[in-house]
């Protein structure tokens, strides 16, 4: 079996814990300045361009598939499993990129799989969706950018940022980076590196 490097463990356990971290922090210190969505006015950092507006999500990414949080906790749960697979059985570990990509993608499925299973230990306030006081499971979101007239960008966090630098780094890695890799020679006498 081929020896894995140290340096990319760390590199995939760094980048998923201080991920994760980042998020939760970011987030609990967001909703204890804001409180719940429209307790408190939005703080714009930028006069109306870039601030931040609590908000909570049922859905995934973009508000995508709202109200089905336990399908989104059964997919992030199976996400997991397969970067647990695809680093120890499909050798991503043994590529630098692989280790960091999956480790910010790691990062956000645990930062928002910790808000969807209500550990915030959050209440919906009057709404006219939810009874007041029942637990919230949701995302909290707390990020917004917009531009009026042109765009206003669903407010999102920390994790899903990591999530879609990760992905853009995979596809970037399965396009870019393995093709190189396929038109290397073998070594003389040796099978190719595996990336």
């Amino acid at each position: 079996m081929a020896h894995v490097p140290r340096a990319h463990v760390l590199l995939f356990t760094t980048m998923a814990a201080l991920g994760a971290s980042v998020d939760l922090a970011t987030k609990w210190w967001a909703f204890r300045a804001l409180g719940m969505p429209h307790e408190k006015p939005s703080h714009w950092i930028f006069d109306e361009i870039f601030g931040f507006t609590t908000s909570l999500n049922e859905g995934a990414l973009f508000g995508i598939g709202q109200g089905r949080g336990l399908v989104f906790c059964g997919l992030s749960l199976a996400a997991l499993c397969g970067i647990a697979y695809w680093l120890t059985r499909g050798k991503a570990l043994h590529d630098w990129l692989l280790s960091l990509a999956l480790g910010m993608v790691t990062g956000g499925i645990l930062g928002n799989l910790y808000d969807r299973l209500g550990l915030p230990k959050l209440t919906w306030g009057t709404d006219m969706f939810h009874q007041p006081g029942t637990p919230v499971y949701a995302v909290r979101d707390w990020l917004h950018f917009k531009v009026d007239g042109v765009v206003d960008w669903p407010i999102f966090n920390i994790a899903d940022s990591l999530l879609v630098v990760g992905a853009v780094l995979l596809v970037w890695h399965a396009l870019a980076v393995e093709p190189e890799h396929a038109a290397e020679p073998a070594s003389s006498g040796q099978d190719a590196p595996i990336a």
